[in-house]
């Protein structure tokens, strides 16, 4: 670390002067340096590549020569050094002007920066949110009548076809007298309703009984590929009408075909789950919520530097995503016939609320003192390093080196502030009425986390 003295002045528009000093007698180690790097680059007579020595070098380049590398060289050096002993936030390159040093002495220099506004909220403590009423009771009968229904038997019924009843088929399909063998079948079970086959079959054998015969034409749909868009006439036999008879929901049922002895105890069991689901499902709507509500709080003007930032973050992320299924952002405007500026219009619309939603995290980890110990950033390098299948050594070196530690820590630090806010929002359903939302102990609820749109390069 050098040897520097520093100095702030705050600017308007969220800027700063950062001004650095560097003593003359530890910037000569800079200038070392660069002859150095000099004697590697210069061939000079009698001596190996580096080996010739500074006073050699000095009487053949000139001084300003190595001067000037070393300021090329440090001044990042220095000013990344001085940020950091200034713990200032920079969300922008800087514009650097050397204002003494550049022929001799000491070196100073001015670096006018943006860096990112400190928010102070209000009222974040105790959010109201609104979510959809779940109804539990007709969730757990749901999904005892689905259980019911995987062991329901058919049996012949001389009612009129309808939607959820069962027909047994002779089916032909041709087209200009020649049949098509995968559209012809003899004895084939067919559900009403289901429009497995075509739109036209499930038209035309609704209110039909055994024996009645159809003939019809159709238009095959998109998922028959090749043949898709021809036109198909088809003749049906209706051999047999069924309908679906569902089981009782006894206890001997109930052993028979789960785990359980009783019908009580399967419900109590489906009850257990379902709610523990509704929770987790309740816990990220509340999450977008809370987001949502605490953006709302902030009412300063967000700099558009951020703004720039997130949408070019949501950009990479999405020709991430589009690039797993082997297209590219170009391909998908085309396919939903969008254009392109319209479609970044509406990213940047959606991120004005990101960058609002991080401003306020970040105040939240300020005004409540949320703090992250070193064995939690621990243990979300081992995370990232399982889910890159690395050493958790190597990942936590790779971090250091491009300064992104520091990054990792504030990312958790906002995943904590935003379960702050989702433990302590007050959350109703539609009818007005408390829920709660509580996970229970030794239970994870996806999607908690805080999404980060600025990202590690700020």
């Amino acid at each position: 670390m050098a040897r520097l003295s520093t100095s702030v002045e705050r600017l308007e528009g969220n800027k700063v002067r950062l001004h650095v000093a560097v003593p003359a007698d530890e910037f000569e180690k800079a200038i070392d340096g660069a002859f150095r790097k000099l004697a590697r680059e210069v061939k000079i007579p009698g001596f190996r590549p580096g080996k010739a020595p500074r006073r050699l070098l000095e009487v053949r380049l000139g001084s300003e020569v190595a001067r000037e590398q070393a300021l090329r060289d440090e001044l990042p050096n220095y000013y990344r050094q001085a940020i950091e002993a200034e713990d200032l936030d920079t969300i922008a390159p800087p514009e650097i002007d050397i204002t003494a040093g550049e022929e001799t002495g000491d070196v100073e220099f001015d670096a006018v920066v943006e860096v990112r506004p400190v928010v102070e909220l209000q009222g974040y403590d105790g959010l109201r949110v609104e979510i959809p009423y779940q109804d539990i009771d007709a969730a757990v009968d749901g999904q005892v009548d689905a259980l019911r229904d995987r062991f329901a038997d058919l049996e012949d019924t001389p009612a009129p076809l309808i939607d959820g009843s069962y027909a047994t088929i002779d089916i032909k399909g041709y087209r200009h007298d020649e049949v098509i063998d995968g559209l012809s079948a003899t004895d084939y079970l067919y559900e009403i309703g289901s429009g497995t086959l075509v739109p036209r079959l499930d038209e035309e054998l609704r209110g039909k009984r055994l024996g009645d015969i159809l003939k019809f034409n159709d238009t095959l749909p998109e998922r028959f590929g090749e043949q898709a868009g021809q036109e198909v006439a088809f003749q049906v036999l209706v051999k047999a009408t069924k309908r679906k008879v569902l089981p009782d929901a006894t206890d001997e049922w109930v052993s028979e075909v789960s785990e359980f002895d009783t019908v009580d105890a399967l419900r109590a069991d489906l009850r257990t789950r379902l709610e523990l689901a509704a929770k987790v499902q309740a816990q990220m709507l509340v999450r977008d919520q809370v987001l949502a509500a605490v953006a709302d709080l902030v009412t300063i003007e967000i700099p558009e530097t951020l703004v720039d930032s997130a949408v070019r973050s949501r950009l990479r992320d999405f020709e991430h995503r589009l690039a797993h299924q082997g297209i590219t952002i170009d391909q998908y405007l085309t396919a939903t016939g969008q254009e392109p500026e319209p479609f970044v219009a509406e990213m940047r619309e959606g991120s004005h609320g990101t960058v609002k939603a991080d401003l306020a995290l970040r105040a939240i980890v300020a005004q409540e003192g949320i703090e992250v110990s070193d064995a939690e950033v621990d243990g979300e390098i081992e995370r990232l390093a399982e889910s890159l299948k690395e050493k958790p050594a190597r990942v936590r070196r790779d971090l250091d080196r491009n300064g992104a530690l520091e990054a990792v820590r504030s990312d958790l630090a906002r995943s904590k502030a935003l379960r702050f806010l989702i433990d302590h929002a007050q959350v109703f359903d539609e009818k007005g009425d408390a829920v709660d939302i509580t996970i229970p102990p030794g239970t994870t609820a996806p999607g908690t986390s805080e999404p980060s749109s600025q990202e590690h390069n700020e």
